[in-house]
């Protein structure tokens, strides 16, 4: 005589169940007069359905609820000191990676000139914000120009980071006509990077400068030809009544004694008359 069989596997037999929602339907209707057996089948379905309800929460569900529960608006640094930024962001679980560093003559020396991402992005926390940090106002020490063209001089100043400022002409013999003959501020000199310098430069050889004489006392005539001496030409000639010269006697001029003038200007005089 063979051994009974167990009763789960004699149900199984019987009602041909192999589990899912058909063998748990045909389960339920073999056992049509055993209530509590039945409600300890709904009970398993029950409990089976609040486990597999509660795995997809626990690994579908929860982590994108905490995933977007964590982002938040990253806040602007630019312009902060790099102590401030790092401590902003240490706050927010953030960490602030330098990447490079910058002259900015705009940005104290240490301040944050660029971040990445920008303000605004929404991150989360861990993550490193990368930064570009000013180093400041770089100085320059001002090459040597004089002697060279307009142009030289432009490329060698923007070589250095400067920029060639108010281009003055003059006249001299001592160098070609087209070269710098000074510069201001002078080569040698420490500048920021992007100042500006100016340039007197050459206008021709063995032409230009002349220095007005003294006609005061000297006849029209004299005066002429002390003019004529110097390069420059009498202009406009008015008298006024002196009855303690001479008529035609120099009394007043228009330019200073010494002053520097270009050669061919005119002077104006103010002459004797007894009239």
């Amino acid at each position: 005589m063979s051994p009974p069989i167990p009763r789960p596997q004699r149900l199984r037999r019987e009602t041909g169940f192999k589990g899912g929602a058909s063998g748990w339907r045909r389960l339920l209707d073999y056992m049509p007069e055993n209530p509590p057996g039945r409600l300890l089948v709904y009970a398993a379905i029950g409990l089976a359905a609040g486990m597999t309800l509660f795995v997809m929460f626990d690994h579908l569900v929860m982590p994108l609820v905490i995933r977007q529960g964590s982002a938040f608006e990253l806040p602007n640094i630019v312009g902060m000191e790099r102590s401030e930024a790092e401590e902003v962001l240490e706050k927010l679980g953030l960490k602030l990676n330098v990447t490079s560093e910058e002259y900015n003559p705009s940005f104290r020396d240490g301040a944050v000139l660029s971040q990445y991402p920008l303000s605004g992005t929404r991150v989360k926390s861990g993550r490193g914000i990368k930064v570009v940090t000013s180093l400041g106002e770089k100085d320059i020490i001002i090459p040597q120009i004089t002697g060279v063209s307009v142009r030289q001089a432009k490329l060698d100043l923007e070589t250095v980071g400067l920029r060639i400022g108010e281009i003055s002409w003059t006249y001299t013999d001592t160098l070609p006509e087209k070269l710098v003959v000074f510069a201001f501020p002078g080569p040698g000199d420490t500048v920021s990077i992007g100042s500006r310098v100016n340039v007197l430069v050459n206008r021709g050889r063995g032409r230009g400068v002349t220095f007005m004489p003294n006609l005061i006392g000297l006849s029209l005539d004299e005066a002429r030809d002390m003019l004529i001496k110097k390069g420059l030409k009498v202009g406009l000639v008015m008298t006024r009544r002196d009855e303690n010269y001479l008529p035609e006697t120099v009394l007043e001029q228009s330019e200073a004694e010494a002053t520097e003038l270009e050669v061919g200007e005119e002077v104006d005089l103010v002459v004797s008359t007894t009239d």
